[in-house]
């Protein structure tokens, strides 16, 4: 009897730890394929990106250099003008009668010196009388020519070829070489230059990637840069870096440099901005989505797939190349490294996962897919 029952516990036991096994079993999740990639190397350009302002070759202020009403307006705001050109004309009125007053008074000089010359000539009288005349009629004739220069100040022309800036003086605005504001700005834009500023750590890293041994040469080196308008379209025409300032900026620490772009078609305006890209080429970089990545507490993430197929987060330090899809990986990631590109955000860290390896060269170009 007491065999019966010790045989039946036994069956019991075993019958107990078959059904906690085959419970255990049913509860553990199973193994789900999720797709990965072997990191390799590949090459890249970086477009750095700096806000700029537009200027024009020359930017000058057109001034009154005598005083006077505006009598006439001959341009209009943004108008194309040549070298010469007129752009204003003040009222003469009044230096005009004096050039009239003037002109009678070199007459009457030019008479009194005429009647001294023969009596000098004939030792009637002392040759003091003719040059005191003589300084005389000098005087007149400066005073003249004065008054001339001031008529002929009074038509403004313009300096330069270029296009006309707001005019914020009207018909009948009296001027003169000291009122503040200008009667307008002339902007030769046939080239215009793109001011922009980088700070220390990217002057060293683009003086170091340029070619040349001097500093000039490097600059000379420099390859072609992009200009985004602030529409946010690209600049059909490629600029040049021209300048680095020679030191940095004390209260910035940034260096101001000088990009000029070709303006034949004037769609660049003095005054405008927009934003200078300047590429780098990187070679043997490791690349990646950048939908293959988190954001967790202001830190990238990506996720790698251990020996044991299990997932592992690691913090990565990245640069996105232009487009908005794929990072330049800094650091945090080696080649070879398998990392998840299927079902981040989803998979949890420590899940282990059945690896569905794709090629590294099309996850980065799907053309080559």
């Amino acid at each position: 009897m007491k065999k019966r029952y010790f045989i039946s516990a036994v069956l019991l036991s075993i019958s107990l730890l078959s059904c906690k096994k085959e419970a255990t079993e049913a509860a553990a999740p199973p193994v789900m394929p999720y797709k990965v990639v072997e990191l390799g190397k590949s090459s890249t350009t970086l477009l750095a990106e700096y806000p700029a302002s537009l200027e024009g070759v020359t930017d000058i202020d057109i001034r009154a250099k005598v005083d006077g009403y505006i009598e006439k307006i001959y341009v209009q705001e943004g108008q194309e003008v040549r070298k010469g050109q007129v752009l204003f004309k003040l009222e003469t009125q009044t230096a005009n009668q004096e050039a009239a007053a003037a002109k009678a008074k070199i007459t009457a000089a030019q008479v009194e010196v005429n009647r001294l010359k023969p009596l000098v000539e004939r030792n009637i009288i002392s040759d003091v009388q003719l040059e005191t005349a003589k300084a005389n009629l000098a005087g007149v004739k400066s005073t003249y020519q004065g008054i001339i220069a001031r008529i002929n100040y009074a038509t403004i022309k313009s300096p330069v070829n270029g296009i006309v800036g707001s005019l914020p003086l009207r018909l009948g605005s009296y001027v003169s070489s000291q009122t503040a504001e200008p009667l307008t700005r002339i902007s030769d834009i046939s080239t215009v230059y793109a001011y922009f500023s980088v700070n220390e750590k990217e002057q060293l890293d683009i003086m170091m990637n340029a070619d040349g041994k001097s500093f000039q040469d490097k600059i000379n080196n420099m390859p072609a840069v992009n200009l985004v308008l602030s529409n946010g379209s690209l600049y059909e025409q490629k600029g040049k870096i021209e300048t680095f300032s020679g030191q940095a900026n004390t209260q910035t620490g940034s260096f101001n440099v000088r990009a000029s772009f070709p303006n034949k078609s004037k769609l660049l305006r003095s005054g405008g901005s927009g934003t200078v890209q300047i590429p780098t080429d990187l070679q043997d970089v490791i690349i990646i989505p950048q939908s293959a990545t988190l954001e967790m507490q202001d830190k990238r993430i990506a996720l790698i797939v251990d020996k044991d197929n299990k997932v592992k987060a690691v913090p990565i330090e990245v640069r996105p190349i232009p487009g908005g899809r794929f990072y330049v990986v800094d650091s945090g990631l080696n080649p070879n490294d398998k990392m998840l590109i299927e079902g981040v955000g989803i998979v949890a860290e420590g899940t282990q996962i059945k690896p569905d390896v794709v090629d590294y060269q099309a996850t980065i170009d799907p053309t080559k897919k």
